[in-house]
């Protein structure tokens, strides 16, 4: 293709993605595809696409930190322990087959949208927190930090529920410090595909364009309309994810 169709191409990816992700989580179902559509060969691909969801995830956290949407200061320890599990992950899986994870993810998924949808006033009110914060982010930082590294579709949606039941969030307050921690486990696995030569500078940086723009947008109508705005969204992002996924094991 061109290069005078496919910027603008990109550029159009990264804002819709950057947009969709900020609200609900999930662009990386819109921006993979076109990546590799493209005509970039997979590891390419992916080094790319975590260039271009590091501005759209920066960009989300900014509005969300001046929002007062997100203390950085409460989840130092989220950050720190999230880059380890991502770059542990963008490691292994240049090691192993994430066969078996494709499996058993769209079934969490599932479950995750059952649980949301059988309670109907999950995450509108805070609730008292039933893990202190710094075991809490240990864990999930390793753990969801990892999975972002190894295979990635549905981390944002892991950390949403995770943060809203472990720590007693709202759906929205939830979002916000997902951003952070989706934006850690971005940078941290960047780093590791440029050390490997997998990044495409220029593709990257026109979707990186869009993404920072599409995010921001997003993000502000998160902090503006609230949970009511975002549970819709989150379940239908959350099925999508989960339908994409059964579709590439079984089809």
């Amino acid at each position: 293709m061109p290069a005078l169709l496919l910027l603008p191409l990109l550029f159009l990816t990264g804002l819709v993605a950057g947009l969709v992700d900020a609200i609900a989580g999930g662009g990386g179902l819109i921006t993979i595809p076109v990546l590799l559509g493209v005509g970039l060969p997979p590891q390419a691909a992916l080094g790319t696409n975590k260039l271009q969801a590091s501005f759209g995830s920066g960009s989300a956290m900014l509005t969300f930190v001046r929002s007062g949407t997100v203390r950085l200061n409460d989840c130092r320890t989220g950050i720190a322990y999230t880059a380890i599990g991502a770059a542990l992950g963008t490691i292994t899986v240049q090691l192993l087959d994430p066969a078996l994870l494709r499996h058993v993810i769209p079934w969490l998924l599932v479950a995750i949208v059952l649980y949301t949808l059988l309670t109907p006033r999950l995450g509108y009110e805070e609730i008292r927190p039933r893990v202190k914060p710094g075991p809490f982010f240990f864990a999930a930082g390793l753990v969801l930090g990892f999975y972002d590294g190894f295979l990635g579709p549905g981390t944002g949606s892991f950390w949403v529920m995770a943060l809203m039941l472990g720590l007693g969030f709202t759906m929205t307050r939830a979002t916000g410090y997902t951003k952070v921690m989706n934006f850690t486990s971005n940078v941290a696995s960047l780093v590791l595909f440029i050390c490997g030569g997998s990044v495409l500078w220029r593709e990257g940086l026109v979707m990186g364009v869009g993404q920072f723009v599409g995010a921001r947008i997003g993000a502000r109508m998160v902090v503006r309309k609230g949970t009511r705005f975002i549970r819709p969204v989150f379940v239908t992002m959350v099925l999508v994810i989960t339908a994409k996924l059964i579709w590439q094991n079984f089809h």
